[in-house]
């Protein structure tokens, strides 16, 4: 064999028992800084850290305007997101800071209840706050949510 196949092949083995990479949690949250600072999408979604001196990355404010075809369309709905210590491998928190009446939102704290939506529900390490923030937007617009009445514009959770 000619010497670049050897090293080829030993570099496949080496890959083979090294297993998958597994990026750690800063360096994660920090490749989604840079994508919500860059904006994301068609701008139905955004997201950045809540304070910019936070150096644990913990703590991130989230927006959604409200899909069309349900009592949320147009809205400017704010959200607070919290990824824990184990974030990616496990969800983070998220909770609506804008009232809205939602099957997956607790009505008295805002929270999403994580077996109400399918991603949080079935988290794992490939997704991420814009995927998390886009299915909770095609959520508003389930059966069970589309026809809830809304609170007014511009009330919050406490």
């Amino acid at each position: 064999h000619p010497p670049d196949q050897r090293v080829c092949s030993c570099d496949r083995a080496a890959r083979k028992m090294a297993g998958p990479v597994i990026v750690p949690r800063n360096f994660v949250l920090l490749d989604e800084l840079e994508k919500g600072e860059k904006g994301i999408g068609d701008g139905s979604v955004s997201y950045g850290l809540a304070d910019g001196n936070d150096m644990t990355l913990t703590n991130w404010n989230g927006m959604i305007v409200g899909p069309g075809g349900c009592g949320l369309e147009g809205r400017i709905l704010s959200l607070v997101i919290s990824c824990g210590n184990e974030y990616p491998d496990k969800p983070p928190s998220v909770r609506f800071v804008s009232r809205v009446n939602l099957s997956f939102v607790d009505q008295r704290t805002g929270a999403v209840d994580p077996r109400g939506v399918g991603i949080i529900a079935q988290w794992n390490r490939q997704y991420n706050l814009e995927q998390l923030l886009q299915a909770l937007r095609r959520e508003m617009c389930s059966s069970s949510n589309r026809r809830q009445p809304q609170p007014p514009d511009g009330t919050s959770f406490t």
